[in-house]
């Protein structure tokens, strides 16, 4: 195995990420609770997504990639990165979004701004922007060019080793302030970002528990997805632990309950909750995945959540996604 020092990577964020105390949330909540600020990761205008590209960026240019294709929905946080990402090193950039075509607002003005060539499936199928990427980059090969074509999200192993990484940063701060977190709290979309935390955290043998809350798909298929990712990513570094990804395997918490109205959409749960940290801290969460996973936080804290409940101290993971702030409709009370 390689040493995760070793592995290619581009440095993008501007890290370390802050950790900072949410202390009038905490006394309204009644649980301390503490943000671990990735939106501020520096590159574009930040978020979780910027520590994935920057192994996967790596991965590409050691390959000879002279392009990236991948795609997502419109407001894509990780589609707009992406494209930016890969411009700045020296890439052409490709994306499908799902739908018909759309005007150039948010993330998707951002990601033409990036320079990205951008194309349309006609479905409003999330799963044809699979099909999509796998014919462009079919068509790109035919015509001479070497394409990294990338899942939605970014959701690989090698991807997940951003936040294996971050896992370290966080550990060195955790030491730093005396905190011993109980639970790191965090939005789950495609699943990358749990499994590096998870996978970083069993490695680094953490004191805490990493609690997911699904803003994408079912439980059952994040919890599958989760440990798949995170296995997978334990065995591209050479982990303290030889047992890791076994012990991985048994040790995924997704919570259910808080998606709906649905994947993209705001929920009036998620915009009170954003309302309450923005007027107590200052922090905004964007509406559809920050904004849902403190809902289920702030319900944990009064009581049980699918048998989970807050326990104190908490990190809470601020993934970003400011754009989506200025599209996405819903979630009125």
């Amino acid at each position: 195995m390689t040493g995760l020092w070793e592995l290619p990577r581009v440095e993008l964020a501007t890290a370390p990420t802050p950790l900072r105390p949410a202390p009038e949330l905490s006394t309204m909540l009644g649980v301390e609770i503490w943000f671990k600020r990735d939106d501020l990761t520096g590159f574009g205008l930040g978020g979780n997504k910027v520590r994935t590209l920057e192994y996967l960026l790596g991965d590409a240019l050691s390959r000879g990639s002279d392009c990236l294709v991948t795609g997502s929905g419109p407001q894509s946080n990780w589609a707009m990165l992406a494209a930016l990402a890969a411009r700045r090193c020296g890439l052409d950039a490709y994306l499908v979004c799902y739908g018909p075509p759309v005007p150039a607002t948010g993330n998707l003005q951002l990601a033409e701004l990036a320079g990205a060539r951008i194309s349309f499936t006609g479905s409003p199928d999330r799963a044809s922007v699979d099909a999509g990427i796998a014919l462009l980059a079919d068509e790109l090969r035919r015509n001479g060019h070497r394409p990294c074509a990338l899942p939605r999200g970014g959701a690989t192993p090698i991807g997940a080793l951003g936040y294996v990484r971050a896992s370290l940063e966080l550990a060195e701060q955790l030491f730093a302030t005396g905190l011993r977190p109980r639970q790191l709290w965090l939005a789950t979309g495609s699943g990358g970002t749990q499994a590096g935390l998870l996978a970083g955290a069993r490695w680094l043998q953490l004191p805490f528990e990493v609690v997911g809350v699904t803003v994408s798909r079912p439980a059952p298929e994040c919890v599958q997805r989760v440990g798949e990712l995170a296995a997978g990513a334990a065995t591209l570094f050479s982990a303290n632990t030889p047992d890791v990804a076994d012990v991985i395997s048994n040790a995924v918490t997704v919570i259910d309950g808080f998606l709906v109205p649905g994947y993209g959409v705001a929920s009036a749960a998620g915009t009170d909750a954003a309302r309450l940290v923005a007027h107590s801290e200052g922090v905004f969460l964007d509406p559809v995945f920050g904004a849902k996973a403190m809902a289920a936080l702030i319900s944990a804290s009064s009581g049980v959540v699918n048998s989970y409940r807050a326990i104190s101290p908490v990190v809470f993971l601020v993934t970003g996604g400011v754009p989506t702030l200025f599209t996405v409709t819903g979630g009125k009370t």
